[in-house]
């Protein structure tokens, strides 16, 4: 009886450790995949961002904006110019200094006066440049993105992203805006294995890294690359 007790007790302790050992060896993986397909949506969301902080800076002087409700705003409301193009320069016209706005003015000329000698021996009759207006948001997102879900971080429970500017000046006194969008670990992270996640944060430390996902910088200019890259 003693000896069927022991056996019992070493089975279960048998299948103890061999639970252990298995969850030391999954629970890196599981957590390791699911932060990976949460970073995947994330990343895609900063890269959003990025492309709306790069159009607002072409509206506003080179300047970027902290403040969700204005970036969306304008990005809603705001218009790009999208020039179509009939017809090229070749290389030699190009070599003799004939630029774009040169041959339209010669054409516009041509235009008024009905003289049009030499906008046929540049082979120019059928040069046009025409610019139209379109929306950013259509142009540059799609009819049906949903803009306004932008500031939200995926898998944050609601939470936004923290979006910052900062002003340095170039060499050459030029002012030189900067910008950073980005979310902790924490934010998106937590609940899927706390343990793994806390090891993870003390690894980011060590290498002096930023915990968390972000895009371009406000301490100092990065090309607004993201930490993923």
């Amino acid at each position: 009886m003693k000896n069927l007790a022991l056996n019992l007790l070493l089975m279960v302790a048998v299948c103890g450790l061999t639970f252990i050992c298995y969850r030391s060896i999954m629970d890196p993986i599981e957590f390791e995949e699911e932060r990976d397909l949460r970073e995947k949506q994330i990343i895609a969301r900063l890269i959003d961002i990025k492309k709306a902080q790069l159009e607002y800076r072409s509206g506003n002087k080179g300047a970027y904006t902290d403040n969700f409700d204005t970036l969306i705003t304008f990005i809603k409301t705001a218009k790009m110019p999208v020039v179509f193009k009939v017809g090229e320069l070749n290389d030699e016209q190009l070599e003799r200094g004939l630029t774009e706005q040169k041959a339209l003015d010669m054409i516009a000329k041509a235009q008024k006066t009905n003289k049009w000698g030499d906008v046929d021996k540049e082979g120019l009759r059928n040069f046009r440049r025409d610019t139209t207006w379109v929306s950013v948001l259509d142009s540059v997102f799609g009819k049906n993105y949903a803009i306004d879900s932008i500031r939200y971080v995926p898998f944050g429970g609601g939470e936004q992203f923290i979006m910052a500017t900062s002003c340095d000046t170039t060499k050459a006194g030029a002012p030189q805006w900067l910008f950073e969008a980005r979310t902790p670990f924490e934010t998106y992270l937590t609940g899927i294995n706390d343990q793994e996640m806390k090891n993870l944060i003390i690894k980011e430390k060590k290498l002096n890294r930023y915990c968390g996902l972000k895009v371009g910088d406000v301490e100092k200019a990065n090309n607004n690359a993201g930490n993923w890259e």
